[in-house]
């Protein structure tokens, strides 16, 4: 495509957009050009100074009233009562609401109201941004408020936010639909503060995370998010290209295998959060982009990392709660060490009543059988032990839960059990039956561990697409020698679900990963006239909102009937008023 092309589209878009304008968006964009032509910048360049906070002023100001008489603040106009020649506004920062009281000649000392009258009772709307100077005080009503002495604009918003409303503690009008605020997430932290809180408290967890492994010594590393091998978990891999190299890359799927090369390189622990990317399924509490913690410490083994990870989730409740017991989806979770351990073949053994421990591939395909676990001809006894247990056991693990002993098929990367050479030194955490940890005694033997990636690369012939590809510069790591090892991988995204009682991932990051946002394609004019839309009356169908045939059809007659009619009078149009008739007709296509 040439860049002319690319310019006519851009245009196009450009136009397509400025018709589908409301009418309440055209109005503050007219207010936007009344400002400027007034002199006034609606998005000045200059620093503003802020001196205080919300939450400060509010907490403080009722024990010490001499504090906070010479503030400046800035932040989001949230609502607004404007009485003549004075008016209350409630202002919104990043840390809470204030009611600010405007009077208009404080803020317009000399005989020019100008600031007031027009610009702050005409020009301004709920959701812009403006900087305040004054004072603090209490009202007649016993409400902490600003006395304002001067105000700034600082960012006009073209678009109306979504007005909630609360009386006697009930929420009306709240933007809730799922699929709007994931997608506009920037409005769902303006008008819903318990969003904005929850993101507080998963950058607290992730600091109360990274402060504990400092604690301990260990050093916090970067890893390859490219990489030409995409190891460490079985998991489909995202591909994508290096032009410069000519070489494919995969988005990585689990830092693990570089971590563990940095033990070998000498470091006593190291640690990272990292951004995982899997290209599969997408749930409740799965997403394809996530954010992992993987933990390996030197000389350690799977015994000390589970009383490692009871202290720390110990501390993060505590911090968070003030308890060790947290609301985990409707079940009083108590995060106190120590938790429940238990092996994994017990644990399928006291649900089904099969030992599954000394079974192979047909006598397990049988057991799925028997039990009703569904399977598929690519599954080796690895996979048919965890579709067992994950069907019949999963769910029922409410408190903490170390799983342990895991097959040694189940894990390509895990040292083999002591005691047991048929199992591994693994464990799992699950939490309201949801897996929330995964720690192994790492394999350090590098002919081990050449057999099991060998066994590996059968599975994938055998049609397993998430079976561990063969990376031989990590075995080569090995062959120089890593000492014994204990490493863990916590998923960040259902930490915090769990710990901020939050029902789905989505609801945890900033930004989900969704579908494209299907824009419906504007009705053009002449096809609202063959619709049988008066002719007159389409500019202002496009002000009421109407832009397209499908929003015609679900349209309220009797609103849409007040809505022209109004619009009639207040843009005096020299035309007879619409009758209702006339509106059911069009929306009836009649």
């Amino acid at each position: 495509m040439s860049y002319f092309n690319t310019v006519e589209i851009y245009d196009i878009q450009i136009i397509v957009y400025m018709a589908e304008l409301t009418e309440q968006e055209q109005i503050r964009r007219n207010s936007l050009n009344e400002l400027r032509n007034l002199g006034i910048n609606p998005y000045p360049a200059a620093l503003y100074e802020v001196n205080a906070k919300t939450n400060e002023i509010l907490e403080q100001y009722p024990t010490d009233n001499s504090l906070f008489q010479n503030v400046s603040i800035a932040g989001r106009i949230m609502s607004r009562r404007i009485m003549g020649a004075a008016s209350f506004v409630e202002l919104q920062d990043s840390y809470g609401r204030i009611q600010l009281y405007i009077k208009r000649d404080e803020i317009c000392p000399d005989e020019d109201k100008t600031l007031y009258n027009t610009v702050f009772k005409r020009l301004l709307d709920i959701g812009d941004i403006i900087g305040v100077t004054g004072y603090v005080f209490v009202t007649q009503m016993g409400e902490t408020s600003i006395h304002v002495k001067s105000l700034t604009v600082l960012s006009k918003s073209l678009r109306p936010l979504p007005i909630v409303k609360e009386k006697d503690g009930k929420v009306y009008d709240a933007f809730t639909d799922p699929e709007q605020r994931y997608r506009m997430r920037y409005v769902d932290l303006i008008v819903n503060p318990q969003v904005r809180e929850t993101f507080v408290k998963r950058a607290k967890i992730v600091n109360i995370m990274r402060d504990y492994f400092n604690e301990q010594g260990y050093l916090e590393v970067d890893t390859p998010v490219l990489q030409s091998i995409p190891g460490g978990a079985a998991a489909r891999p995202f591909i994508t290209h290096h032009n410069a190299l000519n070489i494919a890359l995969y988005l990585r799927i689990a830092n693990e295998l570089y971590l563990k090369r940095l033990i070998v390189g000498g470091y006593a622990g190291v640690y990272e959060f990292s951004r995982n990317f899997r290209n599969e399924g997408m749930d409740r509490t799965h997403n394809p982009e996530f954010t992992c913690m993987e933990i390996y410490v030197a000389y350690k083994d799977y015994n000390w990392m589970m009383t490692f990870v009871e202290t720390m989730l110990s501390r993060i409740a505590m911090t968070l709660h003030g308890t060790t017991k947290v609301n985990v989806w409707g079940n009083e979770i108590d995060f106190k060490a120590p938790f429940r351990r238990a092996p994994m073949c017990d644990l399928i053994k006291e649900e089904t009543g099969v030992d599954v421990s000394n079974m192979d591939e047909d006598q397990l395909r049988e057991a799925c059988k028997q039990l009703g676990v569904e399977t598929d001809s690519t599954m080796g006894k690895g996979k048919l032990i965890d579709a067992i247990f994950g069907e019949k056991c999963e769910h029922k693990l409410i408190q903490p839960t170390f799983v342990t002993d895991y097959p040694i098929e189940m894990s390509p990367l895990c040292k083999r059990h002591r005691d047991n050479p048929n199992l591994t030194e693994r464990f799992e955490l699950f939490v309201c039956g949801k897996e929330l940890a995964n720690a192994y005694s790492e394999l350090n033997d590098p002919i081990d561990q050449l057999q099991r990636f060998q066994d590996q690369l059968r599975l994938s012939e055998k049609g397993d697409d998430e079976a561990m590809f063969i990376d031989m510069d990590f075995v080569r790591a090995l062959e120089f020698g890593m000492p014994p090892t204990s490493g863990m991988g916590i998923g960040i995204d259902r930490l915090v679900m769990m710990m901020t009682g939050e029902q789905s991932i989505q609801d945890v990051l900033l930004f989900p990963q969704m579908k494209p946002e299907k824009k419906a394609a504007v009705t053009t004019d002449e096809e609202f006239v063959e619709h049988g839309v008066a002719d007159e009356w389409v500019s202002m169908l496009r002000k009421a909102g109407i832009n397209t045939l499908a929003q015609l059809k679900e349209a309220n007659p009797n609103k849409l009937y007040n809505d022209l009619n109004g619009l009639r009078k207040k843009n005096k149009l020299d035309i007879p008023p619409v009758q209702k008739e006339a509106v059911e007709c069009w929306i009836n296509n009649e």
